[in-house]
């Protein structure tokens, strides 16, 4: 099944190879760790790397949140962005022909197909980053770029740094603290569909309920929250792929702790919930940058939300850690791979 490797595997097969050790490693890889923490001289250096695999639209600007965003969870300025694209030479393939025997029927262009050369979507995807990287301080630091004809879809990468003074990790949490959570369940794979396969969404939503959700792409950033509560958090996490589920899942396994889920408390948004219930997936298990996790002790939850609400961020305490098993099960396979092939 595509998508991120289970728990289990990922501990088995890749965890297990972690190289030299070394004491100025602070955290490596690991369930759970956004980022890796790097001592040196002036301070933390934070690195995170991922890629972008689900979307098309605006899949350079959610490559800079994506990268951003495992930073913001360490409690890092992201600074410096490494890019690789790698893009089939024959990319973007020309449309298929529809009933009337015609290419690029206008139905097909306004779903975004055109002719053109790999090289005109490389520089797509780089304005994007540009734009997105300009409007947030980062600077492009380099990277890779090349054509292939190997893969059918191109592959988008970056490595994002940064500097920090926060040493935030699973490791951190403590039987008793409390899980907050910003935004809303599933917002990243909800904009997705609705740029990408639209037409999933029809009969569910209203043309101005499409522009709502395609608009999410705007809120996919969670450097602002990730702000204000890593002086109050042992710990923040990014639920991308599997989802709100899939996050606390890695976060429950890695700390050893269980999680009592409150689950009337979790953010989800009318919308999503109205699709979910016409497509049959979890909202819980849809990729969603965009909202974040902050494990803080009790004490100190009031004064956390307060700062965010005088930011204008609502946020919810969704649960509470504790010792033995969850009060709900958690898993961390990803719903958008089923819903895209629908």
């Amino acid at each position: 099944m595509p998508g991120k490797l289970q728990p289990e595997v990922l501990r088995d097969k890749v965890l297990n190879f972690t190289g030299a050790l070394r004491d100025d490693l602070l955290v490596g890889g690991g369930l759970g760790e956004d980022a890796a923490l790097i001592s040196v001289p002036s301070g933390i250096l934070v690195a995170a790397s991922d890629p972008v695999t689900g979307a098309v639209k605006g899949a350079g600007s959610l490559l800079v949140h994506i990268n951003a965003n495992d930073l913001a969870c360490k409690g890092a300025d992201p600074s410096w962005l490494i890019v690789t694209l790698i893009v089939p030479d024959d990319y973007p393939p020309l449309p298929p022909l529809d009933k009337r025997g015609t290419a690029g029927s206008p139905a097909m262009l306004r779903e975004g197909f055109r002719e053109g050369s790999a090289a005109d979507f490389i520089a797509e995807i780089m304005k994007e980053i540009h734009a997105t990287c300009s409007e947030m301080n980062i600077a492009i630091a380099g990277g890779h770029t090349e054509l292939t004809d190997k893969y059918s879809s191109p592959v988008i990468s970056g490595t994002m740094l940064g500097m920090t003074h926060y040493t935030l990790s699973t490791k951190n949490i403590h039987e008793g603290d409390m899980l907050l959570v910003t935004g809303h369940a599933g917002l990243e794979g909800m904009s997705i569909i609705a740029h990408d396969k639209p037409e999933l969404f029809t009969g569910i939503f209203s043309g101005e309920e499409l522009r709502t959700i395609r608009s999410w792409q705007n809120d996919l950033s969670v450097l602002k929250p990730a702000r204000i509560l890593r002086k109050y958090a042992h710990y923040m996490h990014d639920p991308t792929e599997g989802g709100l589920s899939g996050a606390l899942c890695e976060t429950s396994q890695a700390c050893g702790l269980g999680l009592e889920l409150f689950t009337d408390k979790i953010p989800v948004h009318e919308l999503t919930l109205r699709a979910s219930q016409k497509l049959g997936f979890s909202p819980l298990n849809l990729i969603s940058s965009g909202m974040l996790i902050a494990v803080i002790p009790e004490e100190r939850v009031g004064d956390a939300q307060h700062r965010l609400a005088e930011a204008g961020i609502s946020s919810s305490i969704a649960g509470r850690f504790i010792s033995g098993k969850s009060s709900v099960k958690l898993d961390a396979h990803e719903e958008l791979w089923g819903i895209l092939v629908l």
